[in-house]
């Protein structure tokens, strides 16, 4: 599911990852309403626009959309398990690893930890009780995998959308709360804690560091697998993060390039 503001400039990446596994995934593509799509007609991407509306960063707008792709992506009922993915975003290993990573896991991943800095539980508004208590205040990333049945309680729920929406607002980040607050209260045995989509935050401030074309060199590749230690299915994994952010339009190239040697596609 790519969550986009309209053209995905790494489209031939993703191209070339989806090669030849017609019949294992779809795609849906949220991007803003007025953007025109013009895919060839043999693209993976070709008709998969969704019905859209504007999302707008850090508002329930953008939840809005995230439950819009999941909702369009639930009516499939061949569709097992969802990933949201913006369009900066690059596979990090071929498909074939890729899908038994995520097929094969007994947890969804959506990443969700107590926070008790200023900008996690420091976030909470008492007026979220009692549907939710400080204690249960969660923050994450929005990059997200998710199983069906989690899927169906995201679309589904009109419990807690009221008081986020009411309640989580600017310089509350409810793309960064809503989800793993609420999949903690009703789901907490079926999350990993943790997202399949590695940023940089090395470079301090509000967003994550975003790679351009002279950044993305053979060294920077072999970074982009290196120092992963995680837990997959309760044993020690090397394999973390399945996907990266944030790689601007002028990456493609060198991508297209290193992509064979160091991503397996």
């Amino acid at each position: 599911m790519f969550l986009t503001k309209g053209p995905l400039p790494l489209g031939p990446l993703w191209e070339r990852f989806f090669k030849g596994h017609e019949s294992l995934y779809s795609v849906y593509i949220h991007s803003v309403p007025s953007y025109e799509a013009k895919f060839s007609s043999k693209s993976v991407f070709y008709g998969r626009q969704i019905p859209s509306q504007v999302a707008q960063w850090g508002r329930m707008s953008m939840c809005d959309a995230e439950r819009r792709l999941l909702a369009n992506a639930l009516l499939d009922f061949s569709n097992e398990y969802f990933v949201l993915v913006s369009e900066s975003c690059i596979p990090l290993y071929n498909f074939t690893l890729t899908y038994h990573y995520i097929t094969n896991s007994r947890y969804s991943f959506m990443g969700a930890f107590d926070d008790p800095g200023p900008v996690g539980r420091g976030r909470y508004n008492q007026n979220m009780s009692p549907e939710v208590n400080l204690s249960q205040w969660r923050k994450g990333s929005q990059w997200f995998e998710t199983h069906r049945n989690l899927a169906s309680i995201i679309v589904s729920d009109t419990t807690y959308y009221p008081k986020f929406d009411a309640f989580c607002r600017p310089a509350c980040y409810v793309d960064e709360h809503y989800f793993p607050t609420m999949l903690t209260i009703q789901a907490p045995g079926l999350i990993a804690n943790r997202s399949l989509t590695w940023v940089d935050w090395s470079r301090g401030g509000p967003h994550p560091a975003t790679f351009g074309k002279s950044d993305v060199t053979e060294e920077f590749m072999k970074k982009l697998h290196q120092f992963q230690n995680c837990v997959y299915n309760g044993e020690p994994s090397s394999i973390c993060n399945l996907f990266a952010r944030k790689f601007s339009p002028g990456s493609l190239e060198p991508l297209l390039l290193l992509a064979p040697k160091f991503l397996g596609y």
